[in-house]
């Protein structure tokens, strides 16, 4: 006879709470990390081959954000009702971590096959959701590794099983990565380069350069973007095309932003009053309510003039959680500080953000600029941001011009500013200073003739 607790279980009972998910009914974390045991111990003697995933819900939680936690607790209901109809008599799926499953394929032997099942559940998971009256849709990121070896733990596999996950997540919404040799070096060097940028950081290594954005009809310099630039002692330069999205991941980017804002505003305090210096934000600080705090402190403690600032920020930034940007722009623009709406035509409904956010500036994609001279459908949308612009009040600045005859088609469709290796490299504040003093002689001597 079963013993029973005090809590009205069984012993049996109460082992199998302990392994199940309350909310979906599938097993936890605990019942996958057995399953697997299990397994490699069944196979000990021979090691054949078996699979294991994880597998994250792509922008569950601003779906959580708009319809509620109980529509979301709803949604991960039916997340695991899909998959578990999915799985055969011999797989397991289980839910490991608030929007995380994780599944077991003892029979799935290969490489190409491990990936053939993710795809599988992906495509199960992009069908449409209830939510009361309104569906909603969500894709899915899959990490895989398997077995091969005796000598292999459950907490390797696991391991490697994230390892691929990570890579699948920096990818791209609704990806499949199988875990390689050459993946967990990538992963090593990530951690190293964290670790050294949050040293850098924490020293005030991480440098501003600011680059030129110019008036395309005369060509005299308005401004400046901050761009952030790092040299760590051992790695050596970092592009910030490596390093910045280490920052965003790893929680890095918000201390490091404002270190390069003290940094770059010191230096812009002192340049001519009527040249604006421009700053980029990340996706993660238009979620955190503190951003405009920390930007009017820095402000406040460098004495620069918040209305020489201009925030820059992405449509990808916005989407995120639009009421808190919403509110963190108003309180910027309250300030004075003026924001503007980087890398427009590359998210998917710039549109419709522009009718819900008032921005003073709008920067064109690079990517409309660089097909310029051979491309129709690019001039044709060039034209048509113009016009949109100047109907809404809007100043426009065009990025990566390199070539003088894309300003100049540019001015002749009436664009006012520009930006990019035509007018000028990034630079530190000692070469911009050069750059200034250059700029103010070449003026001097133009109006002197």
């Amino acid at each position: 006879m079963q013993p029973v607790f005090a809590n009205g279980y069984t012993g049996r009972e109460s082992t199998e709470l302990a392994f199940t998910d309350p909310l979906t009914g599938l097993g936890n974390h605990r019942r996958f990390y057995d399953k697997v045991e299990r397994l490699i111990s069944d196979r000990a003697d021979d090691p054949a081959p078996f699979a294991i995933g994880i597998l994250d819900l792509d922008g569950f939680k601003p779906i959580n954000d708009l319809f509620g936690s109980r529509a979301g607790d709803d949604i991960l209901v039916q997340v695991a009702m899909r998959l578990r109809a999915s799985m055969d008599a011999h797989s397991t799926v289980t839910r490991i971590g608030a929007d995380e499953f994780a599944f077991l394929y003892p029979l799935v032997f290969s490489e190409d096959a491990a990936t053939d099942k993710a795809r599988m559940l992906i495509e199960i998971l992009s069908a449409p959701y209830d939510v009361g009256e309104r569906t909603a849709r969500l894709s899915a990121s899959v990490g895989c590794s398997l077995y091969h070896f005796g000598d292999e733990t459950t907490n390797i596999l696991i391991h490697k099983a994230e390892t691929a996950l990570y890579q699948a997540k920096r990818s791209g919404r609704g990806r499949v990565v199988v875990y390689t040799r050459e993946m967990e070096e990538a992963a090593k060097r990530v951690t190293r380069i964290e670790q050294a940028l949050r040293r850098a950081v924490s020293a005030g290594e991480v440098e501003p350069h600011f680059q030129p954005i110019v008036d395309l009809k005369t060509r005299r310099t308005v401004g400046f973007e901050t761009l952030a630039r790092w040299t760590d002692r051992d790695l050596g330069p970092i592009s910030p095309v490596v390093f910045i999205p280490i920052a965003e991941e790893r929680g890095i980017i918000g201390p490091m932003s404002q270190l390069v804002l003290r940094k770059a505003t010191e230096a812009a305090r002192d340049w001519p009053q009527d040249l604006f210096l421009s700053f980029n934000l990340s996706p993660s600080q238009l979620v955190d309510q503190n951003t405009g705090l920390h930007i009017l402190a820095i402000l406040d403690r460098t004495g620069f003039d918040p209305r020489r600032l201009e925030i820059e920020i992405t449509e990808t930034g916005l989407m995120s959680d639009p009421t808190s940007a919403e509110k963190i722009v108003e309180d910027l623009r309250r300030c004075g500080i003026r924001v503007s709406l980087d890398d427009f035509g590359t998210g998917q409904s710039s549109l419709g953000r522009l009718r819900e956010f008032h921005f003073d500036k709008l920067k064109i994609d690079r990517a409309f600029i660089a097909s310029l001279l051979d491309d129709r459908p690019s001039e044709h949308i060039i034209r048509a941001i113009l016009a949109m612009c100047e109907g809404l009040g809007m100043d426009v600045v065009a990025e990566g011009i390199e070539e003088e005859e894309q300003a100049e088609r540019l001015v002749q469709f009436g664009c006012g500013g520009g930006q990019g290796y035509l007018f000028g490299r990034p630079a530190n504040a000692d070469a911009t200073l050069g750059y200034l003093r250059d700029s103010f002689r070449g003026a001097q001597r133009a109006r002197a003739v």
